[in-house]
């Protein structure tokens, strides 16, 4: 029953905490990835889940945290964005890797035009006055891209094996 708790929110509630801090601070937390790493493997074993496919889901992970952190490296998408899509691919695994990356591509692309155009706009003063908000209207300012990283993790979630009653 506690496995099921967990199976059931842990995951959608890390993604949705670092969705929201990504907006609001332009920064993820390193314990939302931690805590998505430290917490797979036992609840993994606690569902029964194989060795295999426990092997298969690091991989996963594994090779998204090789690609993005490329993509850091090169000063394309920040440090938090690159652990929370290896921590997704780990929890998704390679059956859900390829609509993961694609959603996550869709939404930040509409995230990214979105914010274009509200950086385009004058920003009333009433919203001036909130920091987060003004943050993201800087036109110098990066694209919270965790938040679609979160949105398509997301969406991705509920035709997972978690979300099935196991693994």
């Amino acid at each position: 029953m506690l496995a099921d708790a967990i199976r059931l929110m842990l995951f959608p509630a890390l993604m949705a905490f670092a969705a929201s801090s990504d907006l609001l601070t332009m920064t993820i937390s390193n314990r939302v990835s931690l805590i998505l790493l430290g917490g797979f493997v036992p609840l993994a074993a606690m569902t029964g889940m194989g060795a295999a496919d426990m092997i298969s889901h690091l991989s996963a992970g594994c090779v998204v945290l090789v690609a993005t952190f490329g993509l850091f490296a090169r000063g394309i998408i920040g440090g938090g964005d690159a652990k929370l899509a290896s921590a997704a691919a780990l929890w998704l695994g390679f059956d859900h890797l390829l609509p993961y990356l694609l959603f996550a591509s869709l939404l930040g692309g509409a995230l990214s035009v979105a914010l274009i155009w509200f950086r385009m706009a004058p920003l009333p003063e009433r919203l001036a006055r909130h920091a987060w908000v003004a943050r993201l209207h800087a036109k110098d300012a990066g694209i919270p891209y965790g938040v679609a990283l979160a949105a398509a993790a997301l969406a991705v979630y509920p035709d997972t094996a978690w979300m099935a009653g196991g693994t």
